[in-house]
């Protein structure tokens, strides 16, 4: 990347559709593989989808007649499974947490839209978010603009994620090539992370795409600039069901490139700007804090890089309304309350191989004293 960039020209299209009250519900499909054949209803799902309810609330689920063998409703628990025989669970529509819908175009062409993602909006779905994420809107929109192209054109899809708390600026691919490169750019830039002593302009000579953050950080961060290159793993925590992501000397390389923007002792925080180089879960939250900043009101990561309880042998076997586990207690991953946001991207472009910068607007409280000084003289 040491050819001259250029930054993209700004746009401002809005989009979005208020959500419904419900969802419309989901249908999980399985096929009954030869080591399964000879379980029972009961025993197949509180087996293979524990996480998803506890006993009891699969007997729920089954009685209520949400699950069929080949077709037919099936409400008796003990009924035997044969092979080949086709089970489907019909999760009902349920109203999911409250969740912002308008979504702002910052760039677009015919390979890629750059989206500025709010706070509180998940990227994809997952959990108790299956349509109130971006990937919705993007799809609700493309069917608006070319209805009776949607069977055969691929809609926009998100790249790569960004924590629902995180706001700014998301990459996503309007064609499959561009799918398939600009992914292919983010495993780049992990892959060249593995106990490298690198610096940002070393690594840009081989790296494709370059990602800015700001945050605000508890605490007063002594040094102007600070590499951190801690490991990020992964580790058993109550409601999350594939692990949550720490600090870890056991874990995968991780690299993020901190550089202070400005102090408020008064208010005991530091603005700060971070280049990260790899793409673990969120690494920025982990990293902060690992090196004793967390972010300003972040409820999951303490100093350390890890979450406030750590209590991995925990567990609840209440379950909702639907069967399900109820909602964590507990602070998980996607709560927010913290500050942060993907300010700019810079990228070769897929087509041209041009450089451009992409930038996604500074919330208010991430903007330095100077940057809101030249706002109120426009």
């Amino acid at each position: 990347m040491s050819n001259p960039s250029q930054e993209a020209r700004a746009l401002t299209v809005t989009f979005g559709l208020p959500w419904p009250d419900l969802n419309d519900g989901l249908f999980y499909k399985d096929v009954v593989r030869a080591s399964d054949s000879e379980l029972t209803v009961i025993q197949f799902y509180s087996k293979k989808y524990k996480n998803s309810a506890p006993l009891q609330g699969w007997l729920q689920r089954i009685q209520n007649g949400q699950i069929t063998i080949d077709g037919g409703v099936v409400r008796d628990p003990s009924t035997t499974l044969r092979i080949g025989s086709e089970l489907v669970y019909h999760r009902l529509p349920w109203k999911e947490p409250d969740a912002p819908h308008w979504l702002e175009i910052i760039y677009e062409d015919d390979d890629m839209i750059a989206l500025n993602k709010p706070s509180g909006l998940q990227v994809l779905p997952g959990g108790l978010f299956q349509q109130r994420t971006v990937l919705t809107q993007l799809l609700w929109r493309a069917t608006k603009l070319s209805p009776s192209l949607m069977c055969h054109e691929p809609h926009p899809t998100p790249v790569h994620r960004l924590g629902r708390g995180t706001s700014g600026l998301l990459l996503c691919a309007k064609t499959k090539l561009a799918k398939t490169q600009l992914a292919a750019y983010f495993a780049d830039g992990t892959s060249h992370i593995g106990g490298s002593s690198k610096t940002s302009s070393e690594l840009g000579t081989v790296r494709k795409i370059l990602k800015i953050y700001r945050a605000l950080v508890t605490g007063i961060v002594c040094e102007n600039k600070v590499n951190v290159n801690q490991p990020i793993g992964i580790v058993q925590y109550p409601g999350v069901a594939k692990g949550l992501y720490v600090a870890s000397p056991s874990g995968k390389p991780a690299l993020s490139k901190v550089e202070v923007l400005e102090r408020d002792r008064n208010k005991n925080c530091t603005l700060v700007q971070v280049e990260i180089q790899s793409g673990r879960p969120h690494q920025i939250r982990i990293h902060l804090a690992f090196i004793g900043h967390p972010l300003l009101g972040d409820p999951l990561y303490v100093v350390g890089g890890g979450p406030q309880c750590s209590d991995s042998e925990y567990v609840d076997d209440s379950f909702a309304l639907d069967g399900g586990f109820l909602r964590p207690t507990k602070p998980v991953p996607g709560d927010c309350g913290y500050s942060l946001h993907a300010h700019q991207v810079t990228l070769s472009h897929i087509t041209t191989n041009e450089l451009i910068i992409i930038s996604a607007p500074l919330p208010p409280n991430l903007r330095t004293r100077k940057e809101v000084q030249e706002i109120g003289m426009r």
